[in-house]
């Protein structure tokens, strides 16, 4: 019976992949930048777009709670709207997003009904890893797909945990990429589970299968990573106990819907924040941004390379801290040894801390960052590949990268050369690099830059207001 088991979910595996190939083709656009040299200022007040992460988790919290959950600062990117979508397919009725306010009629722990087609998740590894351990305990069957860019990320280091718990989940390839089948009907069991990486996605998507596991389900981590999903469903009355490094929670609870206001996404701030801290005379506040004890590493980086950053202003909101954060340009940044305990504090920051390490004087040395090669795109060959074009010397690793800072003590010229950088469509590099156009000689032409609306769909508007001009062209 196991054997004939696996033989349907394999069927149904492969006919949902040749019935949707069409969709894997879905973004053919390829957008992008030119940034011209010559930006004189990068000045103002900024409210950057709400958190991907807390946003993604919104709705899924609040389409399984009982009752009516209100959200306030949703960010309206593709990512979360694909999540948004997903739950829609799965028969919870949600209203707006309307200037980032959304409503979400929850259907309880047993409500979800089975999608009519293979669940879409566009570019959202979140999406993806954290729905596999909600979707593993529903009682249907569901596929996951999502673009080009998702199809190769690795999702076994979801899949295998959650098959320790009995449910029956397929991935596809060698490599283990989408689509992701689930078969429906299993009964999972609560598993001790020692994360082998720092990885906030697979704790996340452990845990919500907790939520229906019997008995206790409990995750030792090697480093802390962020902790929304924690916060979270302590905000929705589930009771989840952090010991050290060791999270746990009992299966069989509810979730009861409440408000929640989604803080700014410090992700998207560290673009500014890095952009601010190596142009002369630069004066930006970034407000209401999350500052998550978890999220922080960019700030704490940031200071050690000696930026002029300040945290005003810091206050609680819909269970997470926020601040106002103040960056000047006053002084050339110093290269350092990235501390590894701020690495998974910053671990999506790092694109961006790149640029500031190719503006500082002397040399910065990363270590213990391996999961930038499994990112949207290999982060660290992609940002190594750019840097070098424009003119930096720099040396990837395994697990970091060495970089040869331009920078000297007092002198505010330009750093980079311009050329043609490839994002290999990650919006994060395509950020990253946008930020070098105030340090640079020559023009900066940066390729598949469509998918920065996935995160930061206002960044060329923010950022042209701050006095760095972005040319937009398909």
């Amino acid at each position: 019976m196991g054997v004939l088991g696996h033989a349907q979910a394999a069927r149904q595996h492969f006919n949902h992949m040749l019935a949707n190939k069409p969709l894997m083709e879905k973004n053919k656009v390829t957008q992008q930048f030119t940034i011209l040299p010559g930006a004189k200022t990068f000045q103002g007040k900024f409210t950057v777009p709400g958190d991907k992460s807390v946003s993604h988790r919104s709705i899924m919290f609040g389409a399984i709670a009982e009752g009516t959950t209100r959200v306030t600062g949703f960010l309206e990117g593709e990512d979360a709207l694909a999540t948004l979508q997903a739950f829609r397919d799965m028969g919870v009725s949600i209203e707006g997003p309307k200037n980032g306010e959304v409503t979400i009629h929850g259907v309880g722990m047993h409500g979800l009904k089975a999608p009519a087609s293979a669940l879409y998740m566009g570019n959202s590894g979140t999406s993806m890893r954290l729905l596999s351990g909600m979707l593993s305990a529903q009682k249907f069957d569901s596929v996951m797909t999502g673009d080009a860019s998702l199809s190769k990320r690795p999702m076994e280091r979801i899949a295998q945990p959650l098959r320790a718990m009995g449910a029956q989940i397929q991935t596809t390839g060698e490599r283990g990429t989408p689509p992701v089948s689930m078969m429906g009907g299993q009964h999972l069991q609560g598993i001790h589970y020692d994360l082998p990486m720092a990885s906030a996605q697979v704790k996340s998507g452990i845990l919500l299968a907790g939520l229906w596991a019997k008995g206790e389900t409990s995750i030792t981590e090697p480093e802390p990573t962020r902790d929304h999903s924690e916060r979270m469903l302590r905000a929705f009355g589930y009771d989840v106990k952090t010991e050290g490094n060791r999270i746990s929670l009992q299966g069989g609870g509810k979730l009861i819907g409440t408000d929640i206001q989604v803080p700014s996404d410090i992700s998207s701030a560290a673009f500014f924040m890095v952009g601010a801290a190596i142009t002369e005379g630069s004066d930006i506040t970034l407000e209401a941004v999350g500052i998550n004890p978890t999220r922080t590493g960019v700030i704490e980086i940031l200071k050690q390379m000696g930026a002029d950053l300040t945290v005003e202003n810091e206050r609680i909101a819909g269970g997470e801290p926020i601040a106002d954060i103040r960056i000047k340009g006053t002084r050339t940044l110093k290269g350092i040894h990235m501390p590894e305990d701020q690495v998974p504090l910053a671990i999506d920051e790092f694109p961006a801390l790149f640029i500031a390490a190719a503006c500082a004087e002397g040399q910065t040395i990363l270590t213990g960052a391996a999961e930038l090669r499994v990112k949207e795109s290999d982060r660290i060959q992609v940002m190594a590949d750019g840097l070098k074009t424009m003119g930096i010397d720099c040396t990837p690793t395994d697990d970091g990268i060495v970089i040869e800072g331009q920078g000297k003590a007092g002198d505010w010229s330009a750093i980079f050369t311009g050329g043609e950088i490839e994002s290999h469509h990650d919006h994060r590099i395509a950020m990253s690099f946008s930020m070098a156009g105030l340090r640079t000689s020559g023009a900066i032409k940066i390729v598949g830059t469509e998918t920065v609306a996935t995160s930061f769909p206002t960044f060329t508007e923010l950022t042209n207001q701050a006095g760095l001009t972005i040319q937009v062209s398909e």
